[in-house]
């Protein structure tokens, strides 16, 4: 799904944002865009949160094996 985000154009991009504006009005959008924005700042240390621990496990076993 990711991909596909790759290949959005500026239109693309134009588009959507115009019926976000007509959507949810200009009052609204950029408190709707704050909270979006938010929301991937929590799930990027969420995520950041789970691989640390197994980038540390895993640097442990290498060191083990290599003993």
């Amino acid at each position: 799904m990711i991909h596909l985000l790759l290949f959005i154009g500026t239109t693309e991009l134009m588009l959507i944002a115009g019926i976000a504006l007509l959507l949810f009005g200009g009052k609204k959008l950029p408190e709707m865009m704050r909270g979006l924005g938010q929301g991937i700042q929590e799930f990027k240390k969420g995520a950041k949160e789970v691989t640390e621990p197994l980038e540390e496990a895993k640097k442990e076993i290498d060191e083990i094996v290599k003993e």
